[in-house]
């Protein structure tokens, strides 16, 4: 009987190992759910919250596809920190990490060991340094609008509401960031375009208490301004509050970027003229379901356009 027990047990174990069931007969990722890590920027911003907020609900209406492990730095400009949240999900054997980097070239040899580890990995938001990439010997997907075309459409909307020769000023976000690169870029081919003047421009590193400070010296430097084009909503907001301390919120027009929903007020009253709509609430959506294409397909990564929209007081909904 005991020998009969024995053959049954050896048996069975043959098969379990056969047929491939067993707990180490597979890597995690080939026979559970793949699971994304979404690292973003600064969620101290409400466009960030918002992204992270749309990809909660995508995974929460398609749980049967993927899970999802979101984080965040609070401090937009703490590269280090965005550092550690990319090695803590390599060493989590995560199955993609979808990133909006706070830097177009200090992140990407994090994201090296990601790939190397065999990581998928889609850049969102602020795009990769292509000469930094090459020179790794890397291909990284980035998936996000024409920052460029967005700035411009703000511009050239801006610049209907003034004279050829007016003064403007242009509040940039990180100098570093290729988002904001091509952010400043299309502001400033609108503004050659209509024959405006650019007095004066400057970093405020995407933050609105900076840009604050920044504009009320713009302001007193150059009080012959009459619009200052700034490259987000959180930089606009603190525009908006220095005009309004130094009694010019009637005599010079803002313009920003993101269309967060801080700033809809201030577009229906003319404050901010115009931002842009690069729907925050599916950007990180977009680079999670080019995650999940990846890993399916294992084909090689290419760049994916998403939309980018521009909003004034007449195409904001109420």
């Amino acid at each position: 009987m005991e020998s009969m027990r024995m053959l049954f047990v050896m048996a069975a174990s043959t098969a379990f190992a056969l047929c491939g069931c067993g707990p180490s007969a597979q890597p995690p990722s080939q026979t559970a759910k793949p699971r994304i890590a979404l690292i973003m920027k600064s969620l101290a911003n409400e466009f960030f919250l918002t992204m992270e907020k749309g990809a909660r609900m995508h995974q929460a209406a398609h749980a049967d596809r993927y899970e999802l492990l979101a984080n965040g730095i609070k401090d937009e400009l703490d590269v280090g920190r965005q550092t550690q949240l990319v090695e803590q999900m390599i060493a989590q054997r995560v199955d993609a990490i979808v990133i909006a980097p706070a830097d177009s070239k200090a992140l990407i040899a994090a994201c090296k060991k990601a790939l190397d580890a065999g990581i998928v990995v889609v850049n969102i938001d602020n795009k990769f340094d292509d000469g930094v990439l090459a020179d790794k010997g890397i291909k990284i997907p980035f998936v996000g609008p024409d920052n460029r075309k967005g700035a411009r459409m703000v511009g050239e909307y801006t610049a209907k509401r003034l004279q050829p020769g007016d003064s403007v000023a242009i509040v940039e976000g990180v100098p570093t960031a290729f988002n904001a690169i091509q952010r400043k870029l299309g502001f400033e081919e609108a503004m050659a375009a209509a024959g405006m003047k650019i007095v004066a421009s400057q970093s405020a590193g995407w933050e609105m208490e900076t840009a604050n400070r920044a504009v009320s010296a713009m302001i007193m430097e150059h009080p012959e301004l009459k619009a200052i084009l700034c490259a987000n909503d959180s930089m606009a907001l603190g525009a908006v509050a220095a005009l309004k301390a130094a009694n010019k919120a009637d005599s010079v027009i803002v313009a920003g970027f993101d269309n967060i929903s801080a700033v809809h007020d201030l577009v229906r009253q003319g404050k901010v003229v115009a931002t842009a709509d690069q729907h925050a609430d599916q950007l990180a959506v977009f680079g999670i379901e080019y995650a999940l294409e990846m890993l399916a397909r294992k084909g090689a990564p290419a760049d994916r356009e998403t939309p980018v929209d521009l909003i004034t007081a007449e195409t904001l909904h109420p």
